[in-house]
């Protein structure tokens, strides 16, 4: 289906189709972001206001049903209380259901361990403040109560949460310490994968430091002041370092089928209602330290 923008009627495109093609806002948005709806031959942003002239591409989608079921998966529960929960993540387990993938995520084995979980994330997010990769390891923190959740979200936003990651990335990296400023959107030739660009995106600050070099790879902490999708991934692609056994970004070999190197180590936060600090660490799981050992 085509549409042609015959005037200035300063809308948003989402808000726009929402009502001409009587879809929900939330399927508009998805259409969006999986590039079924086009404007001018290119994907835009569901907050892209509609000029005089513009020309709407709508291809065909079709939706597929979701359910969300708790499932006795077992968690590594690092801390839990009345507000907060703070878990372990493996390897391969994605963060929440989406389209496809409805089963063992984080989500359906939370609902399984506790009945409180906040819901301001929707349906399908209960409990969830932020995301890690489904390859990524380490700690997320989980809110149990809508005001928890909201107290935690504002820390992240306002970047008083503190997060520590380790990474082993491809190549010798000669400096001790580095900041990488630069800002990620959504790849204009691959929806499905980040970079970095000017195009539509946000500002993406990560601090490196070196913890050890190897012959081939280099042993790295790092510090994020901004949660961009894959930042860590895309930032150290960006400077020719990729993340070991990363499948999507940096095109290098991989080493085994055991996710990709890099672990949320460390995170710190404001406690939502004892309004003190609370800091937690988790240790290398052994496929990461398998993969450095080869390397060592």
């Amino acid at each position: 289906m085509e549409i042609k923008i015959g005037e200035d009627i300063n809308t948003r495109i989402d808000l726009y189709l929402s009502e001409k093609l009587d879809f929900s806002r939330s399927k508009v948005v998805k259409m969006l972001k999986d590039g079924v709806i086009l404007v001018n031959g290119k994907p835009v942003k569901n907050s892209y206001t509609l000029k005089k002239g513009d020309i709407i591409e709508v291809g065909e989608y079709h939706e597929e049903e979701m359910s969300l079921e708790p499932e006795n998966i077992p968690l590594d529960i690092v801390y839990e209380d009345e507000d907060v929960i703070v878990v372990n993540k493996p390897n391969g387990m994605v963060v929440h259901p989406a389209v496809g993938n409805n089963h063992g995520t984080l989500v359906n084995a939370l609902l399984y361990h506790s009945k409180n979980l906040s819901n301001i994330n929707g349906e399908f997010r209960p409990g969830i403040v932020h995301r890690i990769d489904a390859y990524t390891t380490g700690l997320l923190m989980v809110a149990k109560n809508n005001k928890a959740h909201e107290v935690l979200a504002h820390e992240l936003e306002e970047k008083k949460t503190y997060r520590k990651y380790v990474a082993l990335v491809w190549g010798v990296i000669n400096e001790d310490t580095a900041t990488i400023d630069a800002p990620i959107g959504r790849d204009i030739n691959d929806r499905k994968k980040m970079s970095v660009t000017r195009i539509n995106s946000k500002d993406a600050i990560t601090h490196l430091r070196v913890l050890k070099r190897f012959k081939e790879v280099t042993l790295i902490e790092l510090k994020l002041e901004t949660g961009r999708t894959h930042q860590i991934r895309v930032h150290m692609n960006y400077i020719g370092h990729p993340v070991v056994n990363d499948p999507i970004y940096g095109n290098r070999k991989l080493i085994d089928d055991s996710g990709q190197c890099l672990h949320a180590k460390e995170i710190g936060f404001i406690h939502p209602t004892k309004n003190e600090y609370m800091e937690f660490t988790s240790e290398l799981p052994d496929k990461f330290i398998n993969i450095m050992n080869k390397f060592d």
